[in-house]
């Protein structure tokens, strides 16, 4: 007992409550996004006896498919804003490892997340380096969507912002060429969906500091040795 270690947890505000806010609707609207996307590519043939008009779920598909993304690119740009103006933990340079520290921190998490071998302490308060990688990663994925999404819709439609989108529908040789990588990008989401899930909850064991809840309450902990 006399050479154990004794320890200090100490609570840090980590995550602002717009981080928490974009955090949610994006996970939401990805998940609306995917299920209706889906199902607009791979519509299934339902026998019904119904009129038209009286059995019009496939344009409800559509219209929260639509509605989900207007949600996820005001999220988006939301987003982008509090990058310049959040904390420490929300700000555009956390995603970018362009220290030696945070590219040796990448590879100690590698090692952590691969081999499930212990590698020290992570001293990440916020993302660790790997995982800003990561989100750097999908944010691209997220402009991708955005622009092939609201390419396709503007053909469709006579509001303003679909229309700012047309041009990038001239970079592909057809629409369905446009419709195929649209498509491609919510298989993306769903592999990064399960992976995500599974590291943090995965994390959240291993560090002990509270990763899951802090995307409900903010709080993260770290770990001080008394003395």
């Amino acid at each position: 007992m006399a050479n154990q270690e004794v320890h200090i947890v100490k609570p840090v505000y980590v995550w602002e409550v717009p981080v928490r806010i974009f955090h949610w609707i994006n996970a939401l609207a990805l998940v609306a996004l995917a299920a209706t996307g889906y199902l607009i590519g791979n519509p299934p043939a339902l026998l019904t006896n119904l009129e038209a008009y009286d059995g019009y779920w496939f344009g409800t598909v559509r219209f929260i498919h639509f509605g989900s993304a207007y949600l996820f690119l005001f999220n988006w740009v939301y987003r982008v804003y509090w990058a310049f103006v959040g904390n420490q933990y929300a700000r555009w340079n956390t995603f970018l490892p362009v220290t030696k520290a945070q590219w040796q921190e990448v590879g100690q998490v590698l090692v952590i997340d691969l081999f499930m071998a212990k590698q020290g302490e992570i001293k990440s308060v916020g993302h660790n380096a790997l995982a800003s990688m990561i989100y750097l990663v999908l944010f691209g994925a997220s402009i991708f969507s955005i622009l092939t999404g609201f390419a396709l819709y503007a053909p469709m439609s006579s509001s303003l912002i679909p229309g700012f989108f047309a041009w990038f529908g001239g970079f592909f040789e057809s629409e369905m060429t446009l419709r195929y990588w649209h498509h491609v990008a919510m298989w993306f989401y769903a592999l990064f969906v399960i992976v995500h899930v599974y590291l943090v909850a995965y994390h959240d064991y291993v560090e002990a500091r509270g990763v899951l809840s802090s995307m409900v309450g903010g709080w993260k902990f770290i770990f001080q040795k008394k003395g």
